[in-house]
């Protein structure tokens, strides 16, 4: 007879309420587990590993590609979920949605050349101070739009910004 852990236990539970929430959870040899949230118009999708430790590891995968973090409980991993599916249900309605996704991709793509350029080049000091203060003139750019723009989603206060 077998028998289930606590762990197990939560994890299952865990599943159990993002299927609630309309996602599909593909278990992958019972450590990753693939998740699938299917709105109107509008796939999300995360992975997420369960590590040694017992905590989550947590990526979105679309429609943009972003590791939101270590996560320490299964309650954490519905939570952030939930809140994610709130936040893209909300932003799908702006006439800005999909240039907003495409520019994060185009983010995703300098984050990507920005390692190329380092893995396979020798650098100055000199180009690395001036790519900093490039992204230090975009940061403050989106401090800026920030200062300026509609707050629209308030169930949780931003983490990053």
């Amino acid at each position: 007879m077998s028998y289930m852990t606590i762990r197990q236990i939560k994890h299952e539970i865990c599943l159990n309420k993002l299927r609630d929430l309309g996602c599909e959870v593909i278990s992958i040899q019972g450590v990753m587990f693939y998740v699938k949230c299917p709105l109107s118009e509008l796939d999300i999708s995360y992975v997420y590993h369960l590590n040694p430790d017992n905590t989550f590891d947590l990526e979105r995968i679309k429609p943009y590609f972003i590791s939101v973090g270590n996560l320490t409980t299964e309650k954490e991993v519905v939570d952030l979920i939930s809140i994610d599916i709130k936040q893209f249900k909300n932003a799908k309605k702006s006439q800005n949605f999909n240039m907003f996704v495409d520019a994060d991709r185009e983010l995703a793509n300098m984050v990507k050349a920005f390692e190329d350029l380092f893995l396979y080049y020798n650098i100055d000091k000199e180009d690395i101070s001036l790519i900093k203060g490039e992204i230090r003139g975009l940061k403050e750019l989106l401090l800026k739009v920030k200062s300026k723009s509609k707050r629209i989603f308030y169930d949780k206060d931003p983490d990053n910004i």
